[in-house]
């Protein structure tokens, strides 16, 4: 395995708005650029954005490896990165599990991209047995990348020498590995369902997740709480939030999901909350959230929530979905996919309830071999 290139290009740190603008400005005559991103979500909250990294190929120009980082000095104010977002936006971004990417540019700076190729699809598209990055290059083009730690603190400068070769890697085979899946997508007649499929992904990351207030905060075991334990369930919780975001900590750090629960199931039980190993600061807060929560009104305090389930369905909607569930299958088996990649069990369920309007939920190459295959 070839671990290091001999060829491969100087390495670009982009700090200053020069250095940006030297990189705009090779951006802007490639149609591809491959894209990654890192953030700091174990030492942060919420997350923060601490590296892009782009990376250029193509015949009869040099290449191009760099991390733009945004955290620097000169390119921390909020409009600094705008003349690279723009000149990104327009061409195809070539991602390896793209989801986190995009939800993450989006909520950091606005940025939604035209269209992306996202190279972890296409590889599920083609039923590889491993998705991960580090086994495609090796699997497919012979190359050895590191391993990078899941603890690594990307906010941290200067990165040491190992962040800053797992942060390059990311991006530059990509351009070899997405040729590649390409050319085999095109070969097999998948190539239009990857498309249809990294389209459907940017529009989706594109859109905010909401978060719904009343569950947002019922963490795992509080469904065994009544309602008073889940009133002082809910009024930790936001304590938690405020606090962590304050201390700019990931709230678990602040403390555990387990203790506040167990808080909250010893007031429901009319016993004393243990906060013993919480400091003191943070433990009169606690305590006075507890009061805050004992002290609302019967009325006031939140209800358990009621499993969400649809209608039962019909005997002709169950004879279908077993029909539609035996068709996915066998598709899928043919060609070598996994099942849920053809329709999902939730689409299932929705198409079998409704084919007219479940099947409009399905993409279209995904309608064409479960609805309208013979």
């Amino acid at each position: 395995m070839n671990a290091e290139p001999e060829n491969a290009p100087p390495l670009t740190l982009v700090e200053t708005p020069a250095a940006l603008r030297e990189l705009v400005a090779r951006v802007s005559s490639r149609a591809r650029v491959a894209l990654d991103t890192e953030a700091d979500s174990l030492h942060a909250y919420p997350e923060k954005l601490c590296l892009v990294q782009v990376s250029l190929r193509g015949e009869g120009v040099a290449p191009v490896d760099a991390l733009v980082d945004p955290l620097a000095p000169a390119l921390a104010e909020d409009s600094a990165l705008t003349p690279l977002l723009e000149v990104l936006r327009p061409r195809e971004l070539l991602l390896h599990g793209a989801d986190f990417d995009l939800r993450l540019l989006q909520r950091s700076l606005d940025f939604v991209p035209a269209r992306v190729f996202d190279t972890m699809l296409a590889a599920r598209l083609l039923g590889a047995a491993r998705l991960g990055l580090k086994e495609l290059l090796a699997e497919r083009l012979g190359v050895a990348i590191g391993k990078g730690s899941r603890k690594a603190n990307w906010a941290r400068r200067p990165l040491d020498s190992r962040m800053i070769r797992y942060a390059r890697d990311d991006t530059r085979y990509l351009d070899a590995l997405a040729a590649q899946l390409r050319a085999e997508l095109e070969a097999r007649g998948r190539l239009s369902w990857h498309a249809e499929m990294c389209a459907a992904l940017v529009e989706d990351c594109a859109q905010p997740r909401e978060v719904e207030p009343d569950r947002v905060w019922r963490l795992k075991g509080s469904n065994r709480l009544n309602r008073l334990g889940l009133a002082v369930l809910r009024a930790l919780w936001r304590w938690r939030e405020d606090e962590a975001v304050r201390c700019n900590k990931p709230p678990y750090f602040i403390v555990s999901h387990e203790l506040l629960v167990a808080a909250a199931a010893a007031v429901g039980a009319g016993r004393s909350p243990s906060f013993e190993r919480v400091p003191t600061r943070r433990r009169d807060a606690m305590l006075e959230a507890v009061e805050g929560a004992c002290a609302l009104a019967p009325d006031e305090r939140p209800s358990r929530l009621r499993a969400r389930s649809g209608a039962p369905m019909s005997g002709e909607q169950q004879r279908r979905l077993a029909n539609y569930k035996r068709r996915r299958d066998a598709v899928a088996e043919s060609l070598g996919l996994d099942p849920w990649l053809v329709a999902s069990k939730s689409a299932l369920d929705r198409v079998a309830r409704d084919p007219e309007t479940g099947g409009a939920s399905l993409m279209r190459w995904q309608r064409a071999l479960l609805l309208d295959a013979p």
